[in-house]
């Protein structure tokens, strides 16, 4: 029987089971989503095979561009719906669409359904050419404040003008009347939730420190009021290390010794950012997986783009969708699935020989596989022991 573990969640999560099976919501996405998506369904599929033999149900929900003829929306309630219901999701990337009140499906999908932590394992596989080698950082990224809750105001609207004035009055500074206006939310409620999930993470994944991300030298009460209220919460977890590092100090420190960091907790921009640092580290966006968590629901997704220019090509790399999938079934409770699939990415990777072609060597080398063929090879290996 499929069951959560309280590897991420707190374990209220309860997907619909049903004897050996357990129904998850599947996003296919639009672009190359559809492509990378099968790739991690096949190499999920055989994990679950090659272990305990349970399967997945998938209730595949198509969203995203693509679906807006159709239905008028890239994210109809349908999607919602389905992953309330079936509480674990995974999704491909999705496009944007020009033209919408949309500024990100993705935001949009974590703010309807209070997924209020990100969570983005950036680590060093052998044999990916990267800068450095000892890496295996986790950022664990507010979701739902900061910058990105779209609190903002356009430039020369009527009310944007009378904020100014106001603002100006209450905080006796003056901003320039051509401004455009955004508001950074940052709360107690939000930032306690985000730095216990960090500790309570590491404290169930052997990991020893964590390091909180910020800009309190500056903005004093947002940032200040996430680093006191990450200070008060420490305390709580006196077998766990914790420290404060300056958001540039921290980029700084991440490319010349990222060795020294294990799970950095950061607020919504800078966790965004952050991400990408470390994922840049280990490979690109191309090899690193994400989970977004909250009180009820799980959505797990590749952290890249749709590159639509590449769809139907059958040539990107599946390993971010792949490793998505890893993490999905550590969250399902398959611990020993989610080994067995890790282990044989980090295999067919190390060997270079069936993988696609910005893990070559040479980005042109005629023996480069599609992505149709390295998750092939991965699932091949995940089933040959």
């Amino acid at each position: 029987m499929l069951r959560m573990t309280a590897g991420y969640s707190d374990g209220k999560i309860k997907p619909e089971r049903n004897n050996m099976t357990v129904k998850v919501t599947l996003i296919p996405g639009d672009g190359i989503g559809e492509e990378v998506s099968a790739a991690m369904r096949l190499c999920v599929e055989a994990a679950l095979n090659a272990t305990s033999g349970n399967t997945i149900e998938w209730d595949v929900q198509p969203a995203g561009a693509e679906v807006i003829e159709k239905e008028g929306t890239p994210i109809p309630e349908r999607v919602l719906d389905s992953i309330k219901k079936n509480r674990v999701a995974i999704k491909g990337p999705l496009t944007t669409p020009i033209g919408t009140g949309f500024r990100s499906v993705n935001v949009a999908i974590r703010q309807a359904l209070d997924l209020y932590a990100n969570l983005r394992p950036a680590k060093y596989y052998e044999g990916v050419r990267t800068p450095v080698k000892d890496v295996d950082i986790v950022v664990v990224r507010e979701n739902t404040e900061d910058l990105y809750a779209g609190i903002e105001f356009e430039e020369g609207k009527p009310e944007t003008v009378d904020l100014i004035k106001e603002l100006s009055v209450k905080s006796g500074k003056s901003i320039r009347t051509d401004s455009g206006i955004s508001i950074k939310p940052i709360s107690v409620t939000g930032t306690e939730r985000i730095i216990r999930f960090a500790f309570e993470y590491a404290g169930k994944n052997g990991r020893k420190k964590v390091t909180a991300v910020h800009k309190a030298n500056i903005m004093k009460f947002t940032d200040g009021l996430f680093l006191e209220t990450a200070r008060k919460i420490a305390e709580s977890y006196r077998d766990i290390k914790f420290e404060d590092v300056i958001v540039d100090n921290m980029c700084m420190q991440l490319v010349q010794k990222p060795e020294l960091y294990e799970i950095l907790v950061c607020p919504n921009l800078y966790g965004d950012i952050i991400s990408d640092l470390c994922s840049g580290l280990v490979g690109g966006l191309g090899m690193t997986p994400s989970g977004n968590f909250g009180a009820y629901s799980a959505v797990f997704e590749a952290v890249h783009g749709s590159a639509p220019k590449y769809k139907g090509l059958n040539k990107v790399n599946p390993t971010a969708m792949i490793l998505s999938g890893v993490m999905m079934l550590k969250h399902l409770g398959e611990e020993e699935a989610s080994k067995k699939l890790e282990s044989a990415v980090a295999k067919v990777i190390r060997e270079g020989k069936s993988i696609t072609y910005d893990l070559k060597e040479d980005r042109n080398a005629p023996t480069a596989v599609g992505t149709r063929e390295m998750a092939e090879a991965i699932a091949k290996e995940v089933l040959s022991d």
